[in-house]
């Protein structure tokens, strides 16, 4: 079975600019279908929920179809799929509900690899509680966290292990199975950053012991809007502020107002064409796994040409440990160049490598780069060995 990526491409409009798009990490770009799937649900009769008129039942059709979609792509149930405006809106939600029952001598546990959106909400949310926050730091010479740095800082008053499953600056990947077996070694939940892992292979949510499992459809060709899953016994025990005439039912109980049914629709219709990447057969999740390990394959080829391609610039200095577990993704610095000039250089070829901390403030601190930044280009699934070269002939030229 082959990945053909250019009847992948085919699907997205946006290419016929000619610009290569390495700028994923921070939202990819969007096929026609999803498009298309937006337009249909704001044209056709749309009501709030309900069974009495069609419009109210394509509402309920919608929901239900979003739930099952985004449940199939990480391995959940459609139950414990909860909607929100963003992973950030959804993770400060949930800080504030599970805070409800923290207690002064509680202690939550916080990565410096993480984006600020899986820190920052647990770091206030724990001291409005009177909680204690506690820090696993990683190696920055290899972007690695090990299970060792978080089991380190844990206890028995360990409430909550807040962890990424992809690092968005370094793209390294934690073992967040071993993590969360720690966590509920000594009774606590795990909260997973699933953005910047989700658009790059098979997430099965019970292999890796995610208690909660948050991540953007906008970074996997989808609409703007975030989803958490949780098992649904989990969800019932958790109690957030909410209108008293809202339903109190899992999950809705979390989706504070009117869901926003275009973006569902889009939502649906992004997780079906990544089930149909490659030619497959069988259930949707079936072919997700089919499609996303090829996937795995086309972009790892690809990384390995940027990697390589890198190395031989001289004054390339690259972020992270080429050879552990890690999405396509490659941070770097120029010698003598401004990271805000390379980005700004490349942009006059048509490539789009942005350069900054990306809101990974923390992981920023720890590579000493927070005042600079530096840039980052990642591998989406239109991604092409041209694209690779033209952003490697851009930094070479500035290399001098």
């Amino acid at each position: 079975m082959t990945y053909d990526v250019a009847k992948v491409r085919a699907g997205f409009p946006a290419l016929a600019e000619g610009t290569a798009h390495f700028d994923g990490p921070g939202g990819s770009q969007t096929p026609s279908p999803v498009a298309a799937a937006v337009a249909s649900a704001l044209t056709a009769g749309v009501a709030n929920r309900g069974t009495v008129t069609a419009a109210e039942r394509r509402a309920e059709q919608i929901v239900a179809a979003a739930r099952q979609a985004a449940a199939d792509l990480v391995g959940g149930v459609p139950e414990g799929i909860v909607f929100g405006r963003s992973m950030t809106a959804l993770t400060y939600d949930f800080a504030r509900a599970l805070a409800k029952e923290w207690r002064p001598g509680d202690e939550v546990v916080v990565t410096r690899l993480d984006h600020d959106a899986n820190v920052r909400p647990w770091v206030q949310a724990a001291t409005a509680a009177g909680a204690s926050v506690r820090w696993a730091d990683f190696d920055p010479a290899s972007g690695v966290l090990s299970a060792d740095n978080v089991a380190g800082v844990l206890s028995p008053r360990t409430r909550l292990v807040a962890v990424t499953a992809a690092s968005n600056l370094l793209g390294s990947r934690p073992d967040v199975a071993a993590i969360a077996a720690a966590a509920r070694s000594v009774g606590a939940l795990t909260y997973v950053d699933g953005v910047h892992l989700t658009p790059h292979g098979v997430v099965s949510v019970s292999s890796l012991g995610a208690d909660f499992y948050a991540c953007s459809p906008y970074k996997f060709l989808g609409p703007h809007l975030g989803f958490l899953h949780a098992a649904p016994s989990l969800l019932e025990m958790i109690h957030p502020d909410k209108l008293l005439p809202a339903s109190n039912a899992v999950p809705e109980r979390f989706e504070l107002g009117t869901l926003p049914y275009e973006l569902l629709a889009g939502t649906t219709a992004a997780v079906d064409f990544l089930a149909d990447l490659v030619p497959g057969t069988g259930s949707r999740r079936e072919r997700l796994v089919t499609s996303l390990t090829e996937l795995e394959k086309h972009e790892a080829a690809l990384l390995d040409r940027l990697d390589s391609g890198l190395a031989a610039i001289p004054g390339v200095r690259r972020y992270g440990a080429p050879d552990r577990p890690r999405t396509p993704t490659v941070l770097f610095t120029l010698r003598g160049r401004r990271p805000a000039q390379i980005y700004a250089a490349l942009a006059t070829r048509n490539v789009n490598a942005p350069a900054g901390t990306f809101y990974a403030l923390e992981c920023a601190k720890r590579l000493g780069i927070a005042e600079t930044g530096a840039v980052r280009a990642g591998i989406a699934p239109y991604t092409t060995d041209t694209d690779v070269d033209r952003l490697l002939a851009g930094v070479d030229e500035l290399a001098g």
